[in-house]
């Protein structure tokens, strides 16, 4: 990392921690308030992660900054943004995804739409690795950490209260990296999470046509924000317009799919295919 974005990460979180400080607040208090995760907060507050913008909103109205000050804090995480420079070893907050990994922690009701990558979520451990390897200047150490931290965070989708709705082309299954036996793994993950009373999986099979031609992954927090996925990261809005429009596109996609015992059945066909194929290049 460049030092002068170091520098400016620094003094967002100082910021930050000083104003919860003055509001008489633990780190663990203010987490609660803005619906984020406690360990967020402390990486913020010691400059080891950038926030998304939707997180600074949520950490400023939880601390009751009025508009001068919560201007301040944007525009320090502006000056952030705005450094050249980026540092691929200091968190998993650096590597693609985090944007992503952070929105959904926050939501109560996450929808998801993906047409060739797995949603960060329902990822094994070892296809989040090669998802954060292709991040640009990723080392070895950031990504064990971001599939450490990747991994902690699938615990969400146990917690009542929470709900996840994730709906997939066929071609997801079957665009895979590593292994034949690496997507075994991956599938059967798929299997046991689609049992959880709080998630719901649906698979748009080849057989259909799609609703709407995808062009990219998109996943949507709650009614009030939408995370868009492209090569180089993700793009958080919450611009009413936008967001309504990409519900309204994730309802053509949920309707196009299958869900429940339809989609157990398609699983289990393509992992027979996988293992046919890891038979195939066994020598």
């Amino acid at each position: 990392m460049g030092s002068e974005r170091r520098e400016r990460m620094k003094a967002l979180g100082g910021r930050l921690r000083g104003l919860r400080t003055e509001a008489g607040l633990t780190g663990a208090v203010l987490a609660q308030r803005a619906g984020v995760g406690q360990p967020t907060v402390s990486k913020v507050e010691t400059g080891r992660m950038v926030p998304s913008s939707d997180v600074l909103d949520r950490l400023s109205r939880a601390l009751g900054l009025d508009d001068s000050t919560a201007r301040e804090v944007r525009d320090l995480l502006a000056a952030v943004e705005a450094a050249a420079g980026s540092d691929p070893t200091s968190d998993e907050g650096t590597l693609a995804g985090a944007a992503l990994d952070e929105a959904m922690r926050s939501a109560r009701l996450v929808r998801s739409f993906q047409c060739v990558v797995l949603p960060a979520m329902l990822q094994s451990a070892e296809y989040a690795r090669h998802v954060f390897e292709s991040s640009p200047n990723s080392t070895p150490d950031a990504v064990g950490r971001a599939v450490a931290a990747r991994v902690e965070r699938q615990s969400l989708l146990y917690e009542p209260g929470r709900d996840s709705v994730f709906v997939l082309t066929e071609a997801v299954l079957r665009t895979w990296p590593g292994t034949p036996t690496l997507m075994l793994a991956q599938l059967d993950r798929l299997l046991a999470v689609e049992s959880l009373s709080t998630v719901q999986l649906g698979v748009i099979p080849w057989r259909r046509p799609v609703p709407v031609l995808p062009r990219h992954g998109f996943t949507l927090c709650d009614r009030r924000a939408v995370v868009v996925e492209n090569f180089s990261g993700e793009r958080v809005s919450d611009d009413a317009d936008e967001v309504a429009a990409y519900e309204e596109r994730f309802g053509h996609f949920e309707r196009a799919a299958v869900f429940g015992g339809e989609v157990r059945e398609l699983l289990v066909r393509v992992m027979k295919e996988f293992r046919d194929l890891g038979d195939a290049v066994t020598p």
